[in-house]
């Protein structure tokens, strides 16, 4: 174990006084902040609503075409029906 020696530096006044100030203004800007946190995680997210599943083999329609939501996203080769 070592031992060193501790050294206490008062500190002035008015050096205290100004960073009691400081100290008041961060804790105030911190509740702001922390209110404006709230306000935002308030926001309704929208309904998750279940996915539109279309299938086309129509002559009209490219074969086998998959769509989600509207969205092609792939085709099913060689059904004709589902």
């Amino acid at each position: 174990m070592t031992t060193r020696e501790l050294f206490y530096f008062p500190v002035p006044p008015e050096e205290r006084r100004a960073r009691g100030l400081a100290a008041s203004l961060l804790r105030g800007l911190s509740r702001l902040l922390d209110a404006m946190a709230e306000r935002v995680a308030l926001v309704e997210e929208p309904p998750v609503t279940e996915p539109v599943l279309e299938f086309h083999a129509d002559a009209s329609a490219p074969e086998g075409a998959l769509y989600v939501n509207g969205q092609l996203v792939g085709r099913v080769l060689g059904v004709t029906r589902l």
